[in-house]
């Protein structure tokens, strides 16, 4: 089974959990599709569903975010295709892994949240990706 959309559900869940605790690392596991699939009237060149996220999808949330949440940067603290996956549940593979940090999980909402981001970036987002999983995490300290 393969997902692309965030529920309402788990946006409030990770809301609750995470409102008022500061900065957040979303990391995200990608599958690309092969060709990037547009809507046919969308008028974008072909390309394949690695050039849609990177090329397309990234430069189009950045312009979002800015324009939604000017001086509450995020950004990618990494990003980096998957090599090999040493305990895979079955079938489940991917080529990227990207981590981009927010400095609050409600400032992530307001982008995603945003008219702009549904009409501006997420058509990239579902052209580009089979598959994705969405993870909400904070940096721990270690203990000593």
């Amino acid at each position: 089974m393969t997902y692309l959309d965030m529920t309402l559900g788990g946006l409030e869940a990770a809301s609750s959990a995470l409102a008022g605790k500061g900065p957040v690392q979303m990391v995200n596991l990608l599958r690309y599709r092969e060709t990037a699939t547009y809507d046919a009237d969308a008028g974008y060149a072909p390309c394949s569903g690695e050039e849609a996220y990177l090329q397309r999808y990234i430069p189009a949330f950045a312009k979002v975010a800015a324009d939604v949440a000017p001086g509450e940067a995020f950004s990618v603290s990494w990003i980096g295709a998957v090599l090999a996956t040493l305990v895979p549940p079955t079938g489940e593979t991917w080529h990227a892994i990207a981590i981009v940090e927010y400095p609050s999980f409600e400032v992530l909402r307001r982008i995603i949240d945003s008219p702009a981001y549904k009409s501006e970036a997420d058509p990239h987002r579902r052209a580009a990706l089979d598959d994705w999983r969405f993870i909400a995490s904070q940096k721990m300290g270690l203990p000593g």
